[in-house]
């Protein structure tokens, strides 16, 4: 519960409440405070001093799975979004997996971006994307260091994206990715891979992004739907 208040901003300035205070707020016992604040120390979501309290090391941000967003947009009054551009430029060759998830022959070729995206002044995330030929070229001389490519595309093509399929890993980062984003070798990082479409279902954009787990949490809301045909038998 403790790890949900701080990812959900409740701690804005950065200060826990005591341990006396914690268990009365949780009706649990001072070890059993104690216990849960060894634990997220442990995961460096906070830090502990004699005579200086409990505080938050870096706050956690939301970022909703349930709606189709780009970085600057999810990120919205939580602080200011800032990009690196590292790649930018046309290929004339896709990769075949890359060829194959956007529907087209890997000799159609496409554009390439990678980005370090940061929050406040700290990495955030790495960004790789490849975009079908005749939307990413109209990106290339676009304002990629200051815009979501979502808008840039809604605005070039003069349509809407329609949807998005997304899958969330739990990876450790390669020394590489790690030196990017700031964090010690190996350490996990949410691996999200998503293909977008427009709103007419054709796909155009490919990314995979490494996201530090210590900075984000990937958040939803579910709702239940009808029951499937097996479960209405029963």
């Amino acid at each position: 519960m403790l790890r949900y208040q701080i990812t959900a901003g409740r701690f804005a300035d950065g200060v826990l409440p005591g341990e006396r205070q914690l268990g009365e707020q949780f009706g649990a016992s001072r070890n059993a405070v104690r216990e849960a604040l060894a634990l997220l120390r442990r995961e460096g979501v906070i830090t502990r001093q004699r005579g200086g309290g409990t505080r938050v090391v870096l706050p956690k941000y939301g970022h909703g799975l349930d709606r189709l967003a780009g970085l600057a947009e999810a990120m919205t009054g939580y602080g200011t979004i800032t990009n690196e551009v590292r790649s930018a430029r046309a290929v004339a060759e896709l990769p075949v997996p890359i060829a194959e998830r956007l529907g087209v022959a890997p000799s159609a070729g496409g554009v390439h971006l990678e980005r370090l995206r940061w929050l406040d002044g700290l990495p955030l995330s790495l960004d790789t994307t490849y975009l079908t030929a005749d939307i990413g070229h109209r990106l290339l001389d676009c304002d990629l260091a200051g815009r979501d490519v979502f808008t840039l595309i809604e605005e070039t093509t003069g349509g809407r994206l329609g949807s998005a399929e997304v899958a969330v890993h739990a990876v450790n980062a390669d020394p590489d990715t790690a030196a990017l984003l700031g964090i010690p070798d190996h350490s996990a990082v949410f691996a999200l891979e998503r293909l977008t479409r427009t709103a007419d279902g054709r796909p155009v954009d490919v990314e995979s992004i490494r996201i530090r787990a210590d900075r984000m949490a990937l958040t939803a809301t579910l709702h239940r739907g009808r029951n499937s045909p097996a479960e209405e038998r029963d």
